[in-house]
């Protein structure tokens, strides 16, 4: 039974307005965003059949449902592909426990172009960074470091955009769990934040699902202040879901500046 599956059709539904889709709204509806049945309409699938995805008792969908449902729900590509995930689990590479050794060299060579670098795994566990790095994210860069776990226990005011720090960590280990179920080491993470953070709590509870491939994070650094950073996070090859991410300074003359300092300042 794909409890999962169900349980991510609904709040996705719930998330639907009515009138986004040219049904009529109002005080008068009993249940939040879509009925069952409107859904199934706009799928275009039975009406009976909506109620065993969502209650676990269909093993395997067919694409071409899987397909309408995302659809009908406006599902954005990580969305979409979570649902794939769900729906039928497809064996993927071993985790790696260590990055590459020619990887961990370039990312000191880019330290000199006073460019921030880190690999995650997929469970956002640290597994290398740079030394411009280890001085953007204070106490963040030590062996067994998980990126989740600082952002939502130990990042404090690290992050002016926080709440969108938050929700995008959320999303990323929600995709975690379609694409590695049953992974023991990442189902204690999520046991470890719901436990110490209410709002991690309240964000997994909600199955956000969300992947930031790129764009502008924005920092209040206690050495230099505001600092407004574009990343790249890009697929290490052969890496079994590790990822590198890249930041650099918006043009802006004053990060860049700033971004040289303390490029100084570790040094």
């Amino acid at each position: 039974m794909n409890r999962e599956l169900g349980a991510f059709l609904r709040a996705r539904r719930s998330e639907v307005a009515p009138q986004d889709v040219g049904l009529a709204g109002g005080s008068r509806r009993r249940v939040r965003g879509l009925r069952r049945e409107e859904l199934a309409d706009l799928a275009g699938i039975s009406v009976e059949s909506l109620p065993r995805l969502e209650q676990g008792r269909t093993e395997q969908p067919s694409a071409s449902v899987l397909e309408s449902l995302s659809r009908a729900l406006g599902l954005s590509d990580a969305e979409r592909a979570h649902l794939f995930d769900l729906a039928a689990p497809r064996p993927r590479p071993r985790p790696s426990g260590g990055v590459r050794p020619e990887l961990a060299r370039l990312l000191e060579r880019i330290s000199g172009a006073e460019v921030p670098a880190l690999v995650t795994g997929h469970r956002l566990d640290v597994l290398a960074w740079n030394r411009l790095a280890d001085a953007l994210f204070p106490g963040l860069c030590r062996p067994g470091a998980n990126l989740a776990r600082y952002n939502f226990l130990h990042a404090g005011d690290l992050y002016a955009d926080r709440e969108e720090v938050l929700r995008a960590t959320v999303g990323q280990l929600r995709l975690a769990t379609g694409r590695h179920p049953g992974d023991p080491a990442l189902v204690s993470l999520i046991g470890e934040l719901s436990v110490h953070s209410e709002r991690f709590r309240v964000l997994w509870a909600g199955r956000v699902v969300k992947e930031r491939i790129s764009g502008v994070k924005r920092f209040r650094h206690p050495v230099v202040g505001e600092l407004a950073l574009r990343y790249e996070t890009l697929d290490v090859p052969g890496g079994g879901g590790q990822r590198l991410s890249l930041l650099h300074p918006e043009p802006d003359g004053v990060t860049e500046e700033s971004l040289r300092l303390l490029a100084s300042w570790e040094a």
